[in-house]
């Protein structure tokens, strides 16, 4: 593939939302009014194309993120749907990681959802600019004026219309473009006919206010078109469009947009929009990364004559491909049976096949370049976050940091065969998901996996039993547990053995304190003097951080531990790195015993929605699960209940929330912090793991 699309005209884009805003309908209309689809598939029928797994479609959710690409305008769209649901933000945070811009959908009645607040604060994180989509105008309750009000209260976004909403629910007809002040009315159900009118009498006044408004923050943002408006001048569409495009980009403004992806009115003029108001690969600029051998700030200029460089987001495994690496790539160019620097494993590697996606569908590619996202195949080793670059200009671009999981199961193999295939499978399954872990429990000899929710490990263990064929009994979810500890200790750990000839002796003093929370574990070697030779440090450093697997109380991980080695001696002959390996081990099992150890547990944030005639039982319900109320809000007819609870109480909250409310209550909730579990609580947790 040659370069016959310049880089200012490529656009990489996301799309992102709460659950059910319309995100994977958006896209699907998307490629549909760009020729890249015949044919409308629809998320309810399970004939999306974006929504290709099973479980998707079956669901009818997005579990996880798929590329496509289309045409609009000259342009070249890049565009990652994303799941919208909380137990699979991973796919929202890594794909925010490598995106230029990104489409923020809104339920035109729910306004401003649990999630949408979480895509927000990622994009924040990652500084991707964005412009807001408020859909589902066609429907009952659609407000639009009420979520541009949230936008700016709840997300505190210099929200900015640039178009009204012609009707509302039923009667929602087209939107009045306010920058060209100009009506565009649908007249198919298809969305393929509209016309241009003028805009209705009695929505003159209004857009005429909204008009003036642009044109004035157009202005804050142009000298130029400054000066033009307060002399009086006529403002040209383009003109405002490259001040606000300005602004845009530099994350001081979000246009507004609306219509109903599902009847198929507006998705034109936003695809307009993506092309003329959010960023290119050259308008966002060099990517910062640090220098392979030097770890110095380094950086690469989006261009083709710059060194290779790309990140790896995403793993897939593919059945008829093997292992396919989704990358981004930022600088220079990459060929088909090139050989490429992976700086993450420090190793050549080669690549195979380039392929540029279209959700599960593949098309082959010689040649990938600057702007670009490709799937990779080829390279075995390779893992999300890797940086790939030129051999001669090697750089490791910033990672992508992930949360961890809150919840496990255990899951046991039905006969020997499905053992080995079962190790296979979970090894693949972690690959592409780097929020699910899976670990052996060494006093049970179970495999245990853990995920971000109960939707989640739901759907990793379909996926196993169904995709990879294995056979397996599935446990009782259970909280995941973590301990640390609130005091210090200082301690001594000796590993002395003497059997006939060479011996073993490792000794080692430690001090153990708090670290902050979310720290992990912070390894800090004071010794002096050389009273444990320096070839035998790093064994200590690994016997601490894998006494650190298995907790003293219950057998949980333990986190935010500070460890500190002071002091320790060796033998001339029996000393090795196994014997300090197991002294270091057993001298922290020692001082977390001293250091009054306590177990953790994760609360949630969670956000309930309920008709006022329910409200009294459920909040009685939700204070008796230890959960505590934040605040309340009300939203016509419901009331929205925002508080905090820890995990083990929220099982099965779904179901019982339904039985309480007539089915007529839902709630969404997301991971927000470990805390201390109560004394009383924490001693069921440690004896039920003695029992088992």
């Amino acid at each position: 593939m040659s370069r016959d699309i310049p880089l200012e005209k490529i656009r990489n884009i996301g799309i992102a939302a709460h659950i059910d805003a319309g995100k994977t309908t958006t896209t699907e209309r998307i490629l549909f009014y760009s020729g890249r689809l015949h044919k409308l598939g629809e998320v309810h029928e399970g004939t999306a194309t974006m929504d290709w797994m099973a479980q998707e479609q079956e669901r009818g959710i997005t579990i996880t993120s798929a590329a496509t690409t289309c045409m609009w305008r000259d342009a070249r769209i890049n565009i990652i749907d994303t799941p919208g649901h909380v137990d699979f933000t991973v796919e929202v945070e890594r794909s925010m990681r490598i995106l230029d811009g990104v489409v923020a959908i809104f339920c035109a009645k729910g306004g401003v959802e649990p999630q949408s607040e979480t895509v927000w604060r990622q994009a924040d994180r990652y500084h991707v600019p964005r412009i807001a989509y408020v859909n589902k105008m066609d429907i009952v309750g659609a407000d639009f004026f009420n979520v541009l009000r949230q936008l700016r209260e709840k997300l505190q976004a210099r929200a900015l219309p640039l178009q009204l909403p012609i009707g509302v629910e039923g009667n929602f007809s087209g939107v009045v473009d306010l920058i060209r002040q100009r009506a565009i009315i649908y007249e198919d159900d298809l969305g393929i006919r509209s016309r241009e009118a003028e805009i209705p009498e009695a929505m003159r006044e209004q857009a005429a206010d909204f008009r003036e408004r642009i044109l004035e923050t157009a202005a804050e943002y142009d000298d130029e078109l400054m000066e033009k408006y307060f002399n009086g001048k006529m403002i040209t569409a383009e003109e405002c469009y490259r001040a606000l495009r300005k602004a845009t980009i530099h994350h001081a403004l979000v246009p507004v947009f609306c219509g109903s992806s599902y009847r198929n009115k507006g998705v034109q003029p936003l695809l307009d929009a993506v092309v003329t108001l959010l960023p290119s690969p050259i308008d966002v600029g060099a990517v910062k990364g640090f220098d392979f051998k030097t770890g110095q700030e380094d950086f690469r200029l989006p261009s083709v004559d710059a060194p290779f460089s790309a990140l790896i987001f995403k793993i897939m495994v593919d059945p008829f491909v093997g292992k396919l690496a989704f990358a981004r790539i930022y600088s220079g160019r990459v060929k088909r049976g090139g050989v490429v620097f992976n700086a993450a494993r420090k190793k050549r590697q080669r690549i195979s096949r380039l392929l540029r996606m279209h959700a599960n569908y593949r098309e082959e590619v010689e040649e990938a370049l600057a702007g670009d996202i490709i799937a990779l195949a080829g390279p075995k080793e390779i893992g999300t976050g890797d940086t790939l670059c030129h051999l001669d200009k090697p750089i490791v671009l910033e990672a992508i940091q992930f949360p961890e999981p809150v919840i496990s199961v255990a899951i046991e193999p039905k006969t020997k065969a499905d053992q080995d295939k079962m190790s296979l499978s979970l090894q693949h399954l972690s690959e592409e998901d780097p929020t699910f872990h899976t670990h052996t429990d060494t006093e049970t000899g179970q495999t245990i996996i853990s995920g971000m929710g109960e939707l989640h490990l739901e759907v990793i263990v379909d996926r196993l039993l169904r995709e990879f064929k294995v056979q397996a009994n599935v446990g009782k979810p259970q909280v995941a547990y973590k301990e640390t500890i609130q005091g210090r200790a200082r301690v001594e750990g000796r590993f002395i053995r003497q059997t006939g000839g060479r011996g073993q002796y490792g000794h080692v003093v430690i001090e153990v304190a708090p670290a902050e929370p979310g720290k992990g574990f912070i390894f800090s070697n004071e010794i002096t003097g050389g009273a444990i030779p320096r070839e035998f440090i790093p064994a200590v450093e690994s016997g601490l951080r894998e006494a650190m697997h298995n907790g003293i109380l219950a057998g949980y991980p333990v986190v935010d531990v500070e460890v500190k080695l002071l002091d320790g001696s060796y033998h001339p002959v029996d000393s090795s790195e196994l014997a300090f390996k197991i002294a270091a081990s057993q001298a922290l099992k020692k001082a977390l015993a001293e250091a009054q150890p306590v177990l953790l547990e994760p609360i949630m944030k969670v956000e309930i929605s309920v008709p006022e005639d329910y409200l009294g039982e459920v909040l009685g319900d939700f204070t008796a699960r230890r959960g505590r109320i934040m605040g309340t809000d009300r939203k016509g007819q419901l009331h929205i209940i925002r508080g905090i609870a820890p995990l083990s109480g929220l099982f099965g909250y779904t179901t019982d929330l339904r039985s309480l409310t007539q089915g007529r209550g839902v709630f969404n909730m997301e991971f927000n912090r470990y805390d201390e579990l109560p004394q009383n609580i924490a001693q069921k947790v440690i004896t039920r793991s003695a029992i088992y």
